[in-house]
Order: structure tokens, then C-alpha cells, then sequence
């Protein structure tokens, strides 16, 4: 583990992305290969299932560093993050280890299923072994919750750096079913492993934020609109033995919409199409809300498939007749794409998601307040002559969201946050007005400036009415402007609404708590919303 928190202290230290591409790439090139091949797997989010749960956590090392629960409850609190209170509080170690990350992570695979006191026996010896940065990344292994701050680009960088190989084939590489179990670093890295490679996907694709109008983007010959939808990004793989539908997030979801089973039978083999998951009715889409429960189901129950099937609306062509389009233009790949959706039947659940012509910047500008009323968010729009790029790249594509819906909300509890804001009361929940009650309908925990939390926390030391463990009921007097993407009914909640995205987009130091919104005034949206 020595190598490894020295990396994260590396990496912890600085915000220059150049020291930390530099630490990543050394790391790369010296530190043990299995270890190596874990930190890459750690990095893009394949961790290692959990073998013990939080109050066993607390409970072991309360009674390590020999103090009350409650004390050490408290202790959580204000520090805000499990992982980093467990490292502070225990004794200092006893004794010292060699283990490597691989054979930490192994041990920690080991306890699954294992009696409470042989878990408990092997992390309190654990604990004992480590100093205090090794202690805090074996916590932060065992909690599920690691980070380093690094992205996905940036970690395909420093492999690129290390290893000689050009970024777009490592960014393709990582992607998919891969395990470290399964392979190994110079496998991975040189192209030999073909685990899961049939099925891979390549990386996606994504969108700047485009802010203000796009006038600025130039001649609108140059560019094509179409509807930014609000489902699920997916790309769909047909390759010779594999079908296979991937999420953004990397997450095989094949047997989540079988559906599109039939797919198989009429693409052609070699096939990657990039589009937009979608619940589907009447021939339009529906909301949001109705796809929904499909997320982290492993089957669906035949109630759901008829009351929102699904259909894939498709933007790109990434792959066809088993050749790379991503170089292609846009506009040339988006040819193709339609060309191959008009030779299937219709009656697929697979359509081409339609082109926006538009004149000129104002014609555009009238149809994307239209958006709503045609579910969805806003409109995509991209430059003709564009690859298909990798990540996140500004100029070619952009995302032209419509604004938010939002109502102004007094706040009614407040919470500490997490890491850096565990200080700070960052974590809010609001109410509105319903006759003379007020109604809790939403949390929200982010878009304020530090400045602004920090004021708000010493005003809730203030207004504190009421302690429940890590949260406090306050004076119902702040007001904020809440901004939300989507709103939905709901049963589970008391004002029988739940809200999609929710932020605090400012605070209403003009407004009194008699002037906040109604929760009728919210139905009103909820209403228009459903049509």
C-alpha cells in the first residue's frame, strides 16, 4: 500500500493537472504490474463489493480506540466522512506491513461472507499494520466510497504517457466488462486481452454547456440541431457473437431492455450505434419519471414493459460493417446512420432521432422553447465536419439546455457535508407553503459559493431549534430559489412530489418566508409537466 498512498498524497497535493499527470504516468511505469491494473480499475469505478457495513465499522473502531459510541458518532459528524474519522481516531499503529494494494484488495474479497468475528479480526489487524494515509485509503476500500480526483481523461492520459500507446486506444480499451481478476496491465494495455472485446463500447462522446445564445458559434449552415432527450444515453454493440447495450456509466444493461432483442436479428454484424433510451408511447416519448424503474432492476416485470416500453432514438454511427466511423464527419456518419434505420422494419424499437432545420440563429432560438412540450431537455447541437471525439471536447458539440423550472423554498433543516465541506452546513431541506403549514419537498446541497455556506453555517449555530443527530431544524426564515430539471408525482413523499436534478440557484435575501411559492403553485408545474 506504500506505493499507492504515496500516489494519492501525490495526487492530494496539488491541483496542477500537469504535477498530476506526471505522478500518475511514474506510478504507472514503476509500481508493482497487479497493483498497476487495480489502481486503473479503482480509477474508472470498478471497486471491490463491500464486506462490511458502516455500523460495523463505527462499532469496531469505537471499540478500537476505546470510546463510547456515541463519542465517536460525534466524532463522525463533524469530521463528515467515515473513512477519514476511523484514520483519525485510532491508536497509532503497532506494528508495520509490506501488503501491496492487490493483496489488500484480495483480503478484503476474502471477508465476504465470512462470520462478524473473523471480518472484524482481520481489519482490526489491518488498522494496527497501516499508517495513517494507507489507513485512510484501506478505509476508504472497505466503505465503498474511494476517490482520488482524478478523471477517467486524465488516468487515460498518464497510461498513454507511460505505456506509449495513443489515447483513443486506451480510452477504448478500459471500456466494457473488463476485471482485473480476469486480466492483466500489460494485457490491457498492449491489445492482447480480447476479454469482453466483442461487446466493448467505445467512450462517448459529450457536450459542453453552451451559455447564452449561439450566435457566436457562427455561420448555422455549418452546424446541425436536434433534440436534447431526457432518457438514458446508451450505445448499442452488434458484433459477431455479441449484443450488448451499454449505459454512459458503463454499465451493461442488456437484460434491462429486452426489447430490443429483435435488434440482433436485423443489424447488420459489426454495428455501434450511439443514442438516447427513451420510455415510449403513442408514438412520442414519455417522461423521464416512466423509465425510471428500470434503473437497478436485473429483471422487468411484464406490468412495466407494457406500461413503458422503451425505444432507442439513435444520434451516431460509430461503427459499421466492423470499420471505425468515429473519424468520419458528422454530417457523413449521421448519412449513414439514417441510411441503415430506413432499411429496418418500423416496427423496431429503433428509430433516428429527428435533424431541427432552422435558417438562422432566431428561427432556432424560437423552437428550443418548444422543448418541453415535446419531452425534452433542450437541443444538441453539433458542427457538420466533426469527428466523433473522445470525452468531453469544447467547440464541435454543445448542449443548449432550456432553463430550469424552479419556485422559491425556505429551508427547514440543515446537515454538514462531506470531505473539504465537513465544517460547513451544506446540506439543506426546503419547504413550501401549503394553507398555513410548511411542506418539505426537496433537498438540495449544491450551488452555492463556499462564502455563502460559510455564512449560512454560522447563522444556523444561531437559529438552531432542534438536534437530531447530524442534522438541525432552524428558524424558518432563509429563502432560496430552487432550480430543478424534472418534477414527478410521488406517493413516497409528504408533498407528493419528488423533483429532478434540485440546486440552489440563489439566495433570496430579498424574500421573506411569507413570500415563498405555495405547494399548489408546485401542482400547477407538475401538472403542466404531464400535459
Amino acid at each position: 500500500m506504500k506505493a499507492f498512498a504515496a500516489l494519492f498524497a501525490a495526487l492530494d497535493g496539488t491541483t496542477r493537472t500537469t504535477a498530476k499527470l506526471a505522478a500518475l504516468a511514474q506510478y504507472f511505469r514503476t509500481a508493482p504490474e497487479a497493483d498497476r491494473l487495480w489502481t486503473i480499475a479503482l480509477l474508472s469505478g470498478r471497486r471491490p463489493k463491500r464486506s462490511v457495513n458502516a455500523t460495523e465499522l463505527c462499532t469496531w473502531a469505537a471499540e478500537a480506540a476505546h470510546l463510547p459510541l456515541w463519542l465517536f458518532e460525534e466524532s463522525y459528524a463533524i469530521a463528515g466522512d467515515l473513512a477519514e474519522t476511523i484514520a483519525l481516531i485510532l491508536p497509532p499503529p503497532t506494528t508495520t506491513t509490506d501488503r501491496s494494494l492487490t493483496e489488500t484488495i484480495t483480503l478484503l474479497t476474502s471477508l465476504t461472507g465470512k462470520p462478524p468475528e473473523v471480518r472484524r479480526a482481520a481489519i482490526l489487524t489491518a488498522w494496527s499494520e497501516l499508517a495513517p494515509t494507507e489507513r485512510f485509503l484501506f478505509n476508504k476500500l472497505l466503505t465503498g466510497g474511494f476517490r482520488m480526483g482524478v478523471s477517467q481523461g486524465l488516468m487515460t492520459r498518464a497510461l498513454a504517457t507511460a505505456t506509449g500507446v495513443d489515447e483513443p486506444t486506451i480510452a477504448h480499451r478500459l471500456m466494457g466488462d473488463w476485471s482485473p481478476l480476469t486480466t492483466t496491465f500489460a494485457a490491457l494495455t498492449a491489445g492482447s486481452d480480447d476479454t469482453g472485446a466483442g461487446s466493448r463500447p467505445y467512450p462517448f462522446a459529450l457536450a459542453a454547456q453552451l451559455e447564452g445564445t449561439p450566435d457566436a458559434l457562427g455561420d448555422p449552415a455549418d452546424w446541425n440541431a436536434e433534440w436534447k432527450w431526457d432518457g438514458i444515453r446508451g450505445q448499442l454493440v452488434h458484433r459477431t457473437g455479441a449484443f450488448a447495450l451499454w449505459s454512459r456509466g458503463e454499465e451493461l444493461v442488456t437484460d434491462r431492455f429486452p426489447e430490443f432483442a429483435p435488434l440482433a436479428d436485423f443489424l447488420p454484424q459489426g454495428t455501434v450505434i450511439d443514442g438516447e433510451i427513451l420510455a415510449w408511447g403513442a408514438g412520442k416519448p414519455l417522461p423521464f419519471a416512466q423509465l425510471q424503474p428500470r434503473i437497478g432492476r436485473k429483471t422487468v416485470p411484464k406490468k412495466l414493459l407494457l406500461d413503458a416500453p422503451a425505444r432507442l432514438l439513435a444520434y451516431d454511427l460509430l461503427e459499421e460493417d466492423g470499420l471505425d466511423r468515429r473519424p468520419l464527419p458528422y454530417a457523413q456518419r449521421r448519412a449513414r446512420l439514417a441510411a441503415l434505420i430506413d432499411r429496418l422494419p418500423p416496427t423496431l424499437p429503433l428509430g433516428l432521432s429527428p435533424d431541427i432545420p432552422f435558417t438562422d440563429w432566431a428561427e432556432l432560438t424560437r423552437l428550443r422553447t418548444t422543448s418541453r412540450s415535446g419531452m425534452a431537455e433542450g437541443l444538441m447541437l453539433k458542427r457538420a465536419s466533426s469527428p466523433y471525439h473522445l470525452g468531453r471536447k469544447r467547440g464541435d458539440w454543445w448542449k443548449w439546455k432550456i432553463d430550469p423550472w424552479s419556485v422559491d423554498a425556505v429551508m427547514i433543516y440543515a446537515q454538514s457535508g462531506h470531505g473539504r465541506r465537513a465544517n460547513l452546513f451544506t446540506d439543506f431541506t426546503f419547504a413550501l407553503r401549503d394553507g398555513n403549514d410548511l411542506v418539505p419537498f426537496t433537498k438540495a446541497y449544491s450551488g452555492l459559493t463556499d462564502a455563502e455556506f460559510a455564512e449560512i453555517t454560522r447563522w444556523v449555530g444561531k437559529n438552531t431549534l432542534e438536534r437530531f443527530g447530524p442534522v438541525r431544524r432552524v428558524t424558518p426564515e432563509l429563502v432560496f430559489e430552487i432550480a430543478f430539471e424534472g418534477i414527478q408525482a410521488s406517493p413516497r413523499h409528504k408533498s407528493g412530489i419528488a423533483l429532478r436534478f434540485p440546486r440552489m440557484a440563489r439566495w433570496r435575501r430579498d424574500k421573506g418566508v411569507d413570500e415563498i411559492d405555495t405547494l399548489d403553485s408546485l401542482r400547477a408545474l407538475l401538472n403542466a409537466a404531464q400535459g
